[in-house]
């Protein structure tokens, strides 16, 4: 029997879960079993727990529906837990270095208690200083091991489950488990110490807590607030049951009115029911309220007398809680037009227009990218819907003639953005744009991140300089409700990077569709439009941005690239969407596609790629063709702007250094030879996961039409699909 059980939930922290795993996995005390508790064999953290259980048999993980929440998913680990004692640990926080061998010397001086109480830290995700509430919490105990009634006012309710470690024999026999619902924590705190009979401190810090950027998830607006009252009745229902002892029970009945007297004058948390909330807390008051109880001194007594007597106007009155509504308009944009700004006012009161879409990619580049792929789509599957493109003046000469759109900063433009249900993006909207009740966000993304995005950027001083203020950017995340992933990757990059409560999309990039709905007569058509001669094999090469350059820098000489590669050999140069153009000289071996409207199209004309940092290799996987990595700067791109994986371990395919190895990878044929195939073959398993040529119609079914998860198309297995043809019968064989 292992000395300790150490419990895992996973939901929504796919992202950071290897952090915890790792706090626990190396504690240099080792007599321990890690359960992690997973959504569903499929879900994206069970797959970051399936590489680890892979590696250590320490690892236990099981299995509990999102349905059954928080408490089901510990309670599911209870059940599984065969340690002396339990242990739970979010998702997204750590146990400190050492935080096992303290626990067991502790439990060595106190003997079996029943409950062993720890301090714990609040780690700001952001900036701040840590805090350890728990200095506060934990009253002046004994040495050793005593009795819940020697410190009545160690109640076991103000503290998280995480910051103690529970005997499991004693939660078994007692049959305590983790009540349903929100506040849960409230209610098994509030269970155990009633039924504890030995109990001890370790004053000492176990758990680092993330203190998420929006907070405590209990501490957001919504009915869910009226569960703290169910809480606070079940334990005190129990507490009568067995006759807890008065100078208890008075310690206990304070501690979780204060709770509920905090929820009651938080407006912000009830936003529509606080009077009801209010009322029923008020009889519970009086129903529990036990004999002889003294109310507190001061504000807070006047609180608990206004609480016991119903008072509810009185009480809104002293917490100052009527506020007027204006709050709202305070936050209103300020467009640099006063009349602009009055107009988008007086739009925002306006009714949303339930059959209006907007979409916009690359801060108005053009008609492209995943938002083109699902306003066609829509126009399809949703043709009910009024769709607008969003673009800047110079690029409304490329919009197709049959698509509407509304230029960037016209009071057309302001107008669709007030009224809008639906607003997709493959970036973000400008900073001034309200999110309204009722809309609906979704971020498609334009790519799968290697390098480092959102908020991981920060402690790369070249890059964040460039981004502005990460406090703009999660306020412009925080207007999403979905967001899109191509890959599993993906979705726990994006959870790090762009930390908010959205939900995401493993659908699929829509863009990525036509690599498995194009045929060879659409190749063919792409490759005369571009102007690749008959019977060449066309490379395409599309370098990414450095943040360290100032402007384009092809990083190769092509034309010497051309001469050494062989004869039949063109390249197709695109450079990033930041240029207009290559700024490379066109010749009959050199063609510059940059200004091409389709990466798309560009990609389906290639018979191989050759890139280096750019997301355009994951997209291009899907057509399962030969892909080369050209990084002659590898070192410094990595320090500078930061990587998730390491690309030259785990390429899609020959990697070259110098300009001579990668003229040389073209000579021998190994850019389309058998390692390069089994390299690729394993680069698509692991990023082209979602990818599979339906996934504008997942994405227009879920959020434009609200269809419910379940009725969404799977995705096709990746042994399934048939990507389009490459026109060069090499790359075919």
């Amino acid at each position: 029997m292992p000395r300790f059980s150490i419990i895992v939930p996973s939901h929504g922290v796919a992202g950071r879960l290897s952090q915890a795993l790792d706090s626990v996995l190396a504690q240099s005390f080792g007599d321990f079993e890690l359960i992690p508790v997973c959504d569903a064999p499929d879900a994206p953290a069970a797959h970051v727990v399936a590489g680890y259980a892979g590696r250590d048999s320490r690892m236990a993980p099981v299995h509990s529906p999102p349905s059954a929440g928080l408490a089901g998913a510990r309670n599911a680990g209870m059940r599984a837990a065969t340690g002396a004692y339990v242990l739970f640990l979010d998702g997204d926080d750590v146990l400190v270095p050492g935080a096992l061998s303290a626990l067991d010397a502790r439990l060595a001086d106190t003997g079996d208690v029943d409950v062993l109480y720890t301090e714990h830290e609040r780690i700001p995700w952001w900036e701040g200083e840590p805090t350890n509430p728990t200095a506060l919490l934990l009253p002046k105990t004994p040495d050793g091991a005593f009795s819940p009634d020697q410190v009545p006012r160690l109640t076991g309710v103000q503290l998280p489950a995480w910051s103690a470690a529970y005997r499991r024999v004693f939660l078994a026999e007692h049959r305590i488990a983790f009540p349903d619902g929100h506040f849960t924590d409230v209610g098994f705190g509030g269970l155990v110490t009633l039924k504890a009979e030995k109990v001890a401190v370790l004053r000492q810090v176990v758990v680092r807590h993330l203190v998420r950027r929006q907070g405590n998830r209990l501490s957001l607006p919504g009915e869910h607030h009226l569960e703290l009252l169910s809480q606070t009745d079940l334990v005190l229902t129990r507490a009568a049951e067995q006759d807890l002892d008065p100078d208890r029970l008075g310690p206990l009945f304070e501690q979780l009115f204060s709770a509920v007297l905090k929820t009651a004058a938080h407006a912000r948390r009830l936003p529509a029911k606080r009077r009801a909330f209010f009322r029923r807390a008020s009889r519970l008051y009086r129903r529990h309220r036990p004999a002889g109880y003294r109310t507190p001194g001061g504000s807070l007594g006047v609180q608990h007398r206004l609480l016991a007597s119903g008072a509810y106007a009185a009480f809104r009155t002293l917490r100052g809680a009527n506020q007027s509504a204006a709050k709202v308009a305070e936050r209103l944009p300020r467009p640099r037009m006063l009349r602009t700004r009055l107009r988008y006012a007086r739009d925002l009161r306006r009714p949303l227009d339930p059959n209006l879409a907007v979409y916009c990619a690359y801060w108005g580049r053009g008609y492209a990218c995943n938002p083109a792929a699902i306003h066609a789509k829509a126009r399809e599957l949703a043709p009910h819907l009024r769709s607008v493109f969003l673009v800047e003046p110079d690029q409304a000469h490329t919009v197709p003639k049959d698509i509407e759109y509304a230029v960037i900063g016209s009071a057309e433009y302001w107008e669709v953005l007030a009224r809008a249900k639906y607003l997709v993006n493959n970036a973000n909207f400008a900073d001034a744009v309200v999110k309204r009740p009722g809309s609906v966000h979704l971020s498609t993304q334009h790519g799968t991140p290697l390098k480092k995005m959102g908020v991981d950027q920060a402690t790369y001083p070249v890059v964040a300089s460039a981004t502005g203020s990460f406090a703009k950017l999660l306020a412009r995340v925080d207007r999403w409700d979905y967001n899109l992933t191509s890959n599993r990757h993906s979705t726990q990059m994006w959870e790090r990077a762009f930390p908010a409560a959205h939900e995401t999309l493993e659908y699929g990039y829509p863009r990525n569709d036509v690599y498995y709905t194009a045929t060879a007569d659409d190749v063919a058509r792409v490759r005369r439009e571009l102007g690749i001669p008959e019977n060449k094999t066309a490379v395409l090469y599309a370098p990414t941005h450095r943040d360290y350059h100032t402007g384009f820098e092809t990083g190769l000489d092509l034309e010497a690239f051309c001469e050494e590669a062989g004869e039949d050999v063109v390249v197709l140069l695109r450079a990033h969407y930041f240029y207009d153009q290559g700024r490379a000289k066109s010749t009959g071996r050199i063609i510059d596609v940059t200004a091409h409207r389709s990466s798309e199209d560009v990609c389906l004309a290639a018979d191989a790629l050759i890139t280096d940092y750019s997301s355009i290799m994951f997209d291009y996987a899907n057509l399962d063709r030969p892909v080369v990595v050209y990084i002659d700067d590898w070192d410094v791109y990595r320090e500078t702007r930061g990587v998730y994986f390491d690309l030259p371990e785990h390429p899609p395919g020959p990697v070259a250094r110098t300009p001579q190895e990668l003229a040389r990878v073209f000579r021998d044929g190994s850019w389309c030879g058998p390692e390069s195939g089994a390299a690729r073959a394993a680069f698509r398993e692991r990023f082209c996961q979602f990818d599979d040529g339906r996934a504008a119609e997942r994405v227009v079914r879920r959020v434009l039409l609200g269809e419910p998860p379940e009725s969404i198309p799977p995705v096709i297995p990746l042994a399934e699909r048939v990507p389009a043809p490459a026109a060069s019968t090499l790359v075919r064989s």
